[in-house]
């Protein structure tokens, strides 16, 4: 299992038994109650439901919004979008890999920080963004980076 929760995969896949189209709903809720879905929870799914592992696995490296690692304490989100990378996008992402040392967006070795890139946050009027546990951080220059970085 992947963590100590006060509700277990099979009782969120039992939830959705005899409901249509339940997969996505189904791996919805596991996400948002364990932040990832791991091979293990997978082959619960499958062995308490109507779906294959092949088809769970299928859906969850499909969509982008299933993670199949388990994530950072911290999650931060580089915009990409037209306004952050016309004011330099790749400045935030390059300081952000060199101060997390890492060589490109996941998880840092010390489990801290996961970085990924996003199309866009919709603060175009702050570009360039980062995002970090849901707070929007703009304006971004190399130093305000660093100095956001320390308070994690």
């Amino acid at each position: 299992m992947n963590s100590p929760k006060d509700i277990s995969v099979i009782d969120i896949v039992k939830k959705y038994t005899n409901k249509k189209g339940a997969l996505i709903p189904i791996l919805q809720e596991i996400q948002e109650n364990f932040s990832y879905i791991s091979k293990e929870t997978i082959e619960i799914i499958s062995k308490n439901s109507i779906y294959a592992e092949s088809d769970i696995f299928g859906v969850v490296t499909f969509y982008s919004q299933f993670k199949t690692e388990k994530p950072g304490d911290h999650n931060i989100k580089i915009c990409q979008g037209t306004a952050c990378h016309v004011n330099n996008a790749d400045t935030v992402k390059d300081v952000i890999f060199e101060e997390l040392k890492l060589k490109d967006y996941g998880t840092t070795s010390d489990k801290k920080f996961t970085v990924e890139h996003v199309a866009c946050l919709g603060c175009c009027s702050l570009a360039p963004v980062m995002m970090i546990d849901g707070e929007v951080y703009g304006k971004l220059t190399p130093d305000n980076i660093r100095k956001i970085l320390k308070l994690f």
